[in-house]
């Protein structure tokens, strides 16, 4: 599987790719302006386990500003100590869950995506190695969980939802997994990963 993912987020350059995918997917009747975006990036963390790769996702706090009691992964936006976004990235990563950096061996990155509260994500993947301590950061992160990586990334587990927000209502994509409603950016960008493995 690692060869597989390796291959695929190598495959096609940022540089080239003319995809991008966002939060207006599904809604294109917003006709959002996508070319602008305050740079973010998040790691999508994989661990081999008795029962295979799963991928370690948070519980963001309550009392986060934007996207508060969400599924998400470990990241978060461009910092001016941050040298790139894969920076960004391990560090938000360490910060949130107290997964080292140096733990880390990334594999690529792939297409970003646009959340409705205009940051342009770029998702990176890596692979965590060593004895992890996870340590989840009160004021960032509520809980820290696994799901298989397999799971997340069979497009036939992605669904179309929708809820009302300010009288209008607005479909996303959500992949459930028993108690957890993964939903939103986090799922977009699941999917994303989904397409571009589907697509070997």
């Amino acid at each position: 599987m690692i060869e597989l993912l390796s291959h695929v987020l190598d495959k096609t350059s940022l540089s080239t790719s003319q995809t991008l995918y966002s939060d207006y997917d599904l809604n294109p009747d917003d006709n959002k302006d996508l070319s602008k975006g305050r740079a973010a990036a998040v790691l999508l963390p994989l661990v081999f386990r008795e029962d295979g790769w799963q991928i370690i996702m948070t519980v963001r706090s309550q009392q986060m500003p934007t996207h508060a009691g969400q599924i998400s992964f470990p990241g978060g936006g461009l910092a001016k100590m941050d040298k790139s976004l894969s920076d960004t990235a391990l560090r938000e990563c360490e910060e949130e869950t107290g997964i080292l950096r140096s733990q880390v061996n990334l594999l690529g990155e792939f297409e970003p995506y646009h959340t409705v509260t205009n940051y342009r994500v770029t998702p990176f993947v890596g692979i965590v190695e060593g004895d992890i301590q996870l340590r989840a950061d009160p004021a960032e992160v509520a809980e820290i969980f696994e799901v298989p990586f397999s799971f997340v990334t069979e497009l036939d587990n992605f669904r179309r939802d929708s809820r009302q927000w300010q009288g209008v209502e607005r479909f996303f994509y959500a992949v459930p997994y028993k108690n957890r409603y993964i939903w939103g950016a986090t799922a977009g960008i699941l999917r994303a990963l989904a397409l571009r493995l589907s697509n070997v």
